[in-house]
């Protein structure tokens, strides 16, 4: 594995054990029962005869969460040429993609699709984060596209049935493998017209299995006027044709997320650049693609909306996204599987049933005919 620095937010100040002073009003919840019999209230603010240490527990949980790491798995999808490989590169800042680190890596167009995945630690003041990126060359790339998303779709349930049977087993381990796709980020290309019919296609089967975010590939080869427009349409063909993307707004959990999420809406597709080359601008080193007029600077809004979609990506939602496909994506899964497993076993239980009773049957009318024989007799 490999070990790359990066750099993020400072690190939360240490845990103070001196008892914080309590300000705002003091809320007295009147207990009431509940359906187990017992009593339950709500003790805040003065209420308590002192400091409990409660909040330590955030902190338990950050040493824990260093100290044992966690898996994000990250797919990426588009037809060749979009610059999937520099992106994933600019969103973590490394030579992360699968073109980087293969030495002899060859550009070559794939007659099928077929994922292939590298994976990396990435290890952050302290925090290591086992980084896997899974690409899909050949997708797009044929005269006839036609299922060309069936593969991908395969994988990822191959993943989540995976994670099932280890989940299923006597014995488990006491920490499960995660390889499930957490989030498939989808390169459009900058035509400045509608989606593509495989871009509907793709989008509306994939997203009922995985976390979806398109984005507008090289977007400096649009006008400012040009790029609106098109994000305008695609939104449209989103809507038109019911392709969910994430954020969907059914898991928004509360007024905050959803003043959050709402705004993330609003923006995608994310039309954005990417690169990994670096160049002056008053001074300062900047990631940025030079052209003859001028310097289109990545990590600057005014230029493009990479930042908005690494913030979304690792900053803000990255927890939401391995939540998501824990809680809404997997759960959908593993309860289809067992209740298709359910069948099974029911169904081969009734059909052992109606085998015996008709061995049964066969006894009968066997007895029957021998005894009208002997009486014939």
């Amino acid at each position: 594995s490999l070990s790359l620095s990066l750099s993020l937010s400072p690190s939360p100040p240490p845990l103070s054990l001196s008892p914080p002073e309590m300000e705002g009003e003091v809320e007295v919840v009147t207990p009431c029962p509940t359906e187990s019999h017992g009593l339950q209230g709500t003790i805040k603010g003065h209420d308590l005869f002192g400091y409990v240490g409660i909040e330590a527990v955030l902190d338990q949980m950050r040493r824990k969460t260093m100290k044992a790491g966690f898996e994000f798995n990250i797919m990426v999808v588009g037809q060749s040429g979009l610059g999937k490989s520099t992106l994933v590169n600019t969103l973590f800042k490394s030579k992360v993609s699968r073109k980087s680190c293969s030495p002899n890596y060859e550009e070559k167009i794939s007659k099928t699709v077929k994922l292939q995945s590298v994976s990396h630690v990435i290890e952050e003041k302290g925090v290591k984060m086992k980084l896997t990126v899974i690409d899909t060359p050949g997708f797009g790339d044929q005269i006839n596209n036609e299922n060309c998303w069936e593969p991908i779709v395969s994988y990822v349930n191959e993943q989540y049935e995976r994670y099932l049977k280890e989940e299923l087993y006597v014995n488990r381990k006491p920490r499960i493998p995660d390889t499930r796709v957490h989030c498939c980020v989808y390169f459009l290309p900058a035509t400045g017209h509608w989606l593509r019919p495989i871009d509907v296609e793709f989008m509306k089967r994939l997203g009922k299995i995985v976390s979806i975010v398109p984005i507008i590939a090289k977007a400096d080869t649009l006008t400012m006027e040009e790029r609106q427009e098109f994000k305008q349409r695609i939104r449209q063909d989103l809507n038109a044709n019911g392709i969910r993307v994430y954020p969907q707004t059914e898991y928004d959990e509360d007024p905050e997320d959803r003043i959050l999420n709402d705004k993330i809406r609003e923006n995608i597709p994310f039309a954005v650049v990417g690169t990994d080359k670096e160049h002056q601008v008053n001074g300062n080193k900047v990631l940025g693609r030079k052209t003859k007029w001028g310097i289109i600077e990545v990590e600057n809004v005014a230029h493009c909306e990479f930042t908005n979609l690494r913030d979304l990506l690792i900053r803000s939602h990255l927890q939401d996204l391995k939540d998501v496909t824990h809680n809404i994506h997997y759960e959908t899964f593993r309860v289809r599987r067992l209740n298709e497993s359910n069948l099974t076993v029911h169904g081969l239980e009734e059909q052992r049933y109606m085998e015996r009773e008709k061995q049964r049957g066969r006894v009968r009318d066997g007895e029957g005919k021998s005894e009208g024989w002997r009486g014939g007799e």
